[in-house]
């Protein structure tokens, strides 16, 4: 279902707990509303009001991917980026990387399965963005 974005900071600053199988409907809740958005590149759930390590991202072939609870666990290659975000008015620059591994669960059959991958580019960028 299509969420209506979050803009309160008060709301984008609190900590989100860990994600489990259960909330795979949150999941699609933030494909379909990425997927409803032009030129949204990510999101993640407490853009759309739920303080949970969920983030949904697309790749460089527009593919849509979901990660629960991703954590960065390599960086490399730093680099100052001027990002828009979805939820604020202002453009911010913060330190980005241009090669990165990130830990994460992926929800299969209501298992949830640990996962780690290497990303780089757009990619990686769109991924810090969200986490």
């Amino acid at each position: 279902m299509i969420k209506d974005l979050v803009n309160d900071e008060a709301i984008l600053s609190q900590p989100c707990v860990a994600a489990t199988a259960e909330d795979a409907p949150l999941a699609q809740d933030l494909l379909d509303t990425l997927a409803s958005l032009e030129d949204a590149v990510c999101l993640a759930a407490n853009q759309i009001g739920v303080a949970k390590a969920v983030v949904v991202y697309v790749d460089d072939n527009e593919q849509p991917h979901v990660m629960y609870n991703p954590k960065l666990i390599q960086f490399m290659g730093p680099f100052e980026a001027t990002e828009g975000c979805l939820s604020l008015d202002e453009e911010s620059t913060s330190t980005r990387y241009q090669l990165i591994r990130v830990a994460y669960q992926e929800e299969q059959n209501g298992k949830m399965l640990s996962r780690v991958k290497k990303y780089s580019g757009f990619t990686a960028q769109a991924i810090q963005h969200a986490i």
